[in-house]
């Protein structure tokens, strides 16, 4: 390129410059405005929902699975009205402080919406809420990471529930394996995980295969607000 032509190309290198930059303004603007309108939305929602329902309830989920989780939220759904995630927000609807609450003592609620936790406003009772939620908690597969709450061994001897060709993808996984006569033989007592510890991706597959259930998906009450009584802690937050 040479000296002259510099003259002509970085006009035009400035103009598309110019056009890109005015074009991502106008992108960034639009996701600004959509963001401010969707937590407007939310704010509006959870205040609607304060003068509809009679009781509102902060829960926190032990071994979410969203599967479950709607689940929850079907059996729910003619009576209740469910929000998660976005705790901020959902603080700002209820007031962060006695000043700015939309009602009294709803910032003793938005102080509990800490980590993994939700509203849920219901026509229930406390009494029914509780009883339908010990009715749904739900035995899962542990994900790495979940600290184990007993010691899995499983004993040598063969393993006729998996195909031969499975072999190299349990001795991948470290358990000590080989094949006799087409079956799969565990030649020595293998110990999968340890009871308090914390269960690896390697463990979790194993489990799995095994179909050992060590995760529970459970709905803990946190506390309680209801428009004649007010706020009262139920004493299960995960955070205190």
């Amino acid at each position: 390129m040479t000296p002259e032509s510099l003259f002509i190309v970085l006009p035009r290198y400035r103009r598309s410059y110019s056009v890109i930059a005015s074009i991502l303004l106008v992108s960034l603007t639009k996701v600004k405005k959509k963001t401010r309108e969707t937590k407007e939305a939310l704010i509006k929602e959870v205040r609607a929902s304060v003068d509809k329902y009679k009781n509102l309830f902060v829960f926190n989920i032990e071994d979410m699975r969203s599967t479950h989780f709607i689940q929850v939220r079907q059996r729910f759904k003619t009576n209740s009205r469910f929000f998660f995630g976005k705790n901020n927000v959902m603080a700002i609807a209820l007031g962060k402080d006695a000043s700015s609450e939309y009602a009294p003592e709803l910032h003793l609620v938005s102080k509990q919406l800490q980590g993994q936790c939700g509203l849920m406003f219901t026509l229930l009772s406390k009494a029914k809420v509780t009883s339908i939620l010990k009715e749904m908690s739900f035995a899962d597969h542990a994900r790495a990471g979940h600290i184990a709450r007993e010691t899995i061994s499983i004993p040598e001897g063969p393993l006729p529930q998996f195909a031969f060709s499975m072999e190299p993808q349990l001795r991948k996984l470290g358990l000590p394996t080989k094949l006799e006569k087409g079956t799969i033989v565990l030649y020595q007592d293998y110990e999968i995980c340890k009871a308090g510890e914390p269960i690896t991706a390697e463990q979790a597959k194993i489990l799995k295969l095994f179909d050992y259930k060590l995760a529970e998906f459970k709905i803990n009450l946190v506390s309680q607000w209801d428009k004649e009584q007010g706020y009262s802690s139920l004493g299960k937050s995960k955070n205190a």
